[in-house]
């Protein structure tokens, strides 16, 4: 081949060469070139705020748990919504179930809150509530007269700590003929105070009537020498 020909060879191998091999950029400094690119602006102006980002993605893993429940119970999702209506109902049938239990009365309530004043002031107290309708306070008070006026009579001893159901009880010794009424009344302050069930006008006139009724019963006086002994 002559010097000429070389010459020519070269100059298309040459050209061919840019032809055909592609320009190729180094890795990192391409990939920097993308970071700054897509770090524009322009590009994230309509992505979701971290908020709902968090949103997003909760919702991805719940919906994830329920595809894999309802993949692992039998029927699928008509399965897993049985499963679901079953829970549900379960849930309100305790809920019933506890809120009956928590209306039950219970005696584990001292009759006081606080440091006992006199009958009379409770009696007032009492009136006071029931002049305004208030009738579960009324209850209380009343309830609460009851017992101090026969402590004060010494036909119970003085306890601070007692329930109405245990001042039934001791009052019932020396005043045996009022002792379903007094049994009646410590009950129904056990309803308003601990069951959480409102008094009514009809009950406090009882707790009333037996108040003033015990205010002129004559005791039993060797049940009542027993009973203040305690």
């Amino acid at each position: 081949m002559t010097t000429a020909g070389s010459s020519t060879a070269v100059g298309r191998l040459i050209a061919r060469s840019g032809e055909d091999i592609p320009v190729r950029t180094p890795r990192v400094p391409a990939r920097e070139a993308a970071e700054r690119e897509l770090s524009d602006p322009r590009y994230h102006q309509h992505d979701p705020n971290p908020i709902q980002r968090a949103l997003n993605w909760f919702w991805e893993r719940v919906d994830e748990l329920f595809q894999a429940a309802s993949g692992a119970t039998p029927g699928g999702w008509i399965g897993l919504l049985a499963i679901g209506a079953f829970v549900l109902l379960l849930v309100v049938a305790l809920r019933l179930r506890l809120g009956a239990v928590r209306r039950t009365p219970t005696t584990a309530g001292t009759l006081f809150s606080h440091t006992p004043r006199t009958a009379a002031e409770h009696r007032s107290t009492a009136d006071s509530h029931a002049a305004a309708g208030r009738w579960s306070p009324a209850i209380q008070e009343r309830m609460r007269a009851i017992v101090l006026a026969l402590e004060e009579r010494a036909l119970l001893t003085p306890g601070p700590g007692r329930t109405a159901d245990e001042a039934a009880v001791e009052a019932a010794r020396p005043l045996p003929a009022h002792a379903d009424r007094l049994r009646a009344a410590a009950r129904t302050f056990d309803d308003v105070t601990y069951g959480s069930r409102p008094g009514t006008e009809d009950e406090y006139a009882l707790l009333r009537a037996l108040d003033t009724d015990l205010q002129n019963a004559k005791p039993r006086l060797a049940d009542a020498a027993h009973g203040s002994r305690g």
